[in-house]
């Protein structure tokens, strides 16, 4: 795609071709490496409508230009291709799907990314879904697909719902074309799904009117907050209740002059400012003297912060709006700020307490009044909420090394356990930051505390706050840390405040996550999931891939016993490819553990042993068969896909078959009258699944032998007997187990399953069953 870039002739011009290389998929869609996802569709669907080719009928170039902005798009859009993207460029995607389809006009025009403009409305994917709904607060989210009609008529009403309920709850959006998986994980399987999400309890489907008044009336039972009738004989007692517990009140004097807040407007307000303020209303109707005492001669509101009243002047803010929103935002800036810790109280409060503290910068907006929210909404993770002015504290900032406007949890153990927020700068997403960290093991890294000489192992998270990819990688770490805590230690890096730190372990891409392991250090290549980490982290504890060099390779490989198989990937560190497929090579190892012998031989390291192997281009894959005459023999592999699935199923087709294909009179002699147990396969040649399913039942075949025997059944040759087996649906796994009798249900017992280690578990707990039960009819003489 850069072929118009001049041949780079000496070291300064090869760094700016790199450079070039590596942004220009950003460059091409105009936005920057910080970009998020909804900047990311914003700018693609901005393109699409004025390049796409169904408007540049005339432009014979128009296909190739477009075919390169939905490349970009599709890289960029996806966390594990834009971080192979940022590291390796081009070169890194080459087993990827090229991006060599894409919509008509009329899909990006009305179609694509529908709520992407509407402020009220979050669309929420995979990376800050869980986030969210964890935050504490109440979460409306609509699950659509693009091309839904559905969901397209519905679109105004949520526009409209969401103004409506805009910071009473919060309203939210995921696109299912975009987030298939995270739909599937949540059972979404029709459009539009309309779910109410709380913390800790179970989601709850909305099934009424799709109209603006309906879904108001299903929300707000959402809101727990009740509005109190004030009057003389509770009034006093309500605010001295609330004051004791540092809440204050908002109370809506209503008088025959001047406009009442509507009862809506007032349970709204008690939503947004649960655990903030009480809401209440008087009648001054019926408690005139009352209203009286409080100096209320018109309809009006007032804020009575904790420990306020009339006699202190200013202390009571009376407020004359009907906005709900204009309200709210009068509300929070009258109530007393978070507390301010110095650098003489800091050590002293944070000794044994955990905290999350805002750390500002003389700067004080909407935003930075509603983190005030914050103490409600970790009140029950015992969190205490405080604040620090760089400012006025700045050599306390310059110590935990704060240069800019953040919020850190620390942990109750000290000052220097603490972990940086580096998610959005947003009340929900602040909230289950600071939920998920107190409980966690990661520490944000300085140079006094870095890993150097630790006796423990340590992952240190290399990364940079504006690249995306990093920012989806941290909640996975924290995830990892609790699964192996006391094993493993974690840290985060990050690389644009300490610039030499990062350039002394040669880091030039993010993020970049190592192990640290005493002497030795291995960098993480997989995916951004905490699962990845875990599956990295048990193969340095129980290696599945042999490192070759030239003389285990001529022992292990050359030397191989005629029932071994092995598969070699020749690589070179420095080749993008060769580290795109690590990850793929050790799950693939994995998978064929037991079956497959996997190895791999540096070629940098090696060079002339490779040369000799003539191994001419990196990574080059091998597989070596058993049964082999020639032991040097191979057969290479040519396949476009290189991740594990690809792989394993390749290297299991070279393998000799541990199933059997089964004739009708073999099913009926062999099966229903045999004296063994049998797991059937019974598949149709022409079907997709089928096919993907072929090598993991040889898998579980040869996990099997010797105890249960295999069988594939071709119901598309042998239609009669697939339809008298009951089969409805390929593949079908089915398990016919010998009762002692001469013939067996024909049906056999049906495996909702096609993993063949989840299959191999089923069986042995059916065998067990069976001798149990063999064992309890024998007569009592013969036991």
């Amino acid at each position: 795609n850069c072929s118009d870039i001049i041949r780079a002739t000496c070291e300064e011009d090869i760094i700016h071709v790199i450079c070039v290389l590596y942004n220009y998929y950003y460059k091409l869609l105009g936005i920057s490496k910080e970009a998020g996802t909804r900047e990311i569709r914003q700018a693609f669907k901005k393109l699409a409508l004025t390049m796409h080719p169904d408007k540049n009928p005339n432009d014979a170039t128009a296909h190739e230009k477009f075919l390169k902005i939905n490349r970009a798009y599709e890289v960029l859009k996806d966390e594990d291709l834009r971080k192979k993207y940022d590291k390796y460029g081009e070169k890194g995607l080459q087993d990827e799907q090229q991006g060599g389809r894409y919509e008509s006009w009329n899909y990006y025009r009305y179609d694509f990314g529908i709520y992407d403009e509407d402020a009220e409305i979050t669309t929420l994917d995979r990376g800050d879904f869980d986030a969210a709904v964890n935050s504490g607060e109440v979460w409306f989210v609509n699950f659509y697909f693009p091309r839904c009609s559905h969901c397209h008529d519905l679109a105004p009403t949520w526009r409209e719902f969401a103004k409506e309920m805009d910071g009473v709850i919060r309203i939210g959006a995921v696109n299912c074309g975009d987030n298939g998986m995270l739909c599937r994980s949540k059972s979404i399987n029709s459009y539009p799904s309309l779910y109410v999400f709380r913390a800790g309890m179970k989601p709850e489907k909305y099934y009424g009117d799709r109209t603006k008044s309906s879904l108001t009336t299903f929300a707000m039972q959402f809101v727990k907050s009740k509005v109190t009738e004030l009057w003389q004989g509770n009034v006093f007692s309500e605010i001295d209740r609330a004051f004791a517990e540092r809440i204050g009140w908002l109370i809506n004097f209503c008088t025959d002059t001047g406009d009442c807040l509507e009862s809506q407007t007032r349970r709204k307000l008690a939503g947004m400012l649960d655990g903030l303020v009480n809401v209440g209303w008087m009648d001054c109707s019926k408690q005139a003297d009352l209203c009286d005492s409080f100096e209320i001669t018109t309809s009006t509101t007032a804020v009575f912060p904790p420990g306020s009243s009339l006699a202190q002047k200013g202390s009571v803010l009376f407020i004359q709006s009907l906005d709900t929103k204009e309200i709210y935002a009068q509300v929070l800036q009258h109530l007393p700020d978070l507390e301010i810790l110095t650098k003489s109280s800091f050590e002293h409060k944070l000794a044994h307490h955990r905290w999350l503290i805002s750390f500002s910068f003389g700067h004080n907006d909407l935003a930075s009044h509603e983190y005030k929210k914050l103490k409600a909404l970790l009140k029950d993770s015992h969190i205490q909420v405080g604040k620090v002015d760089c400012i006025t504290d700045s050599e306390l900032c310059a110590s935990l090394y704060i240069q800019k406007p953040c919020v850190a949890v620390f942990k109750g153990v000290g000052i220097h356990d603490f972990e940086i927020h580096h998610g959005k700068d947003v009340l929900y997403n602040v909230a289950a930051f600071a939920k998920e960290s107190v409980n966690a093991h990661v520490t944000t890294l300085r140079p006094e505390n870095f890993p150097s000489h630790e006796k423990e192992p340590w992952l240190v998270d290399f990364f940079a706050p504006w690249c995306p990819p990093c920012r989806a990688l941290l909640p996975e770490l924290r995830k990892a840390s609790i699964q192996l805590f006391g094993q493993l230690k974690f840290g985060t890096l990050d690389c644009t405040v300490h610039e030499t730190l990062c350039n002394m372990h040669n880091i030039h891409a993010y993020p970049t996550t190592v192990i640290f392991n005493k002497s030795s250090i291995h960098e993480y290549e997989g995916h951004h999931s905490a699962d990845g980490i875990l599956e990295f982290i048990e193969d340095l504890v129980n290696p599945v891939v042999v490192t070759l060099t030239p003389e285990s390779f001529q022992e292990l490989v050359k030397r191989r016993k005629s029932s071994e198989t092995w598969m070699v990937d020749f690589y070179a560190p420095w080749c993008g490819p060769c580290q795109a497929l690590l990850p793929e090579w050790r799950r693939m190892a994995r998978m064929l553990s037991g079956i497959v012998n996997v190895g791999t031989v540096d070629c940098q390291k090696h060079h002339s042993f490779c040369q000799g192997e003539d191994v001419r281009a990196y990574p080059e894959i091998r597989l070596f068969p058993q049964n082999s005459n020639r032991r040097e023999q191979y057969q290479s592999y040519n396949g476009w896909h290189r991740d594990a699935f690809s792989l394993k199923s390749w290297a299991l087709s070279s393998l000799p078959r541990s199933s059997v294909d089964l004739s009708p009179e073999d099913f009926k002699r062999k099966v229903l009258g045999g004296k063994d147990h049998w797991v059937l396969d019974f598949y149709a040649p022409w079907c997709g699944p089928c096919q993907q399913f072929a090598p993991e039942f040889e898998v579980l075949a040869r996990m099997m032998k010797g105890t249960v025997r295999a069988g594939k059944v071709d119901c598309q040759a042998h239609h009669q007997t697939c339809q008298s087996a009951g089969i409805k649906a390929y593949p079908s796994v089915r398990f016919y187990p010998h009762l002692g009798t001469t013939r067996r249900d024909q049906g056999g017992e049906h495996i909702n399953s096609r993993d063949a280690t989840v299959i191999a578990d089923i069986l042995r707990q059916r065998l067990q069953q069976l001798a149990l039960q063999g064992k309890s009819s024998k007569p009592k003489d013969e036991l």
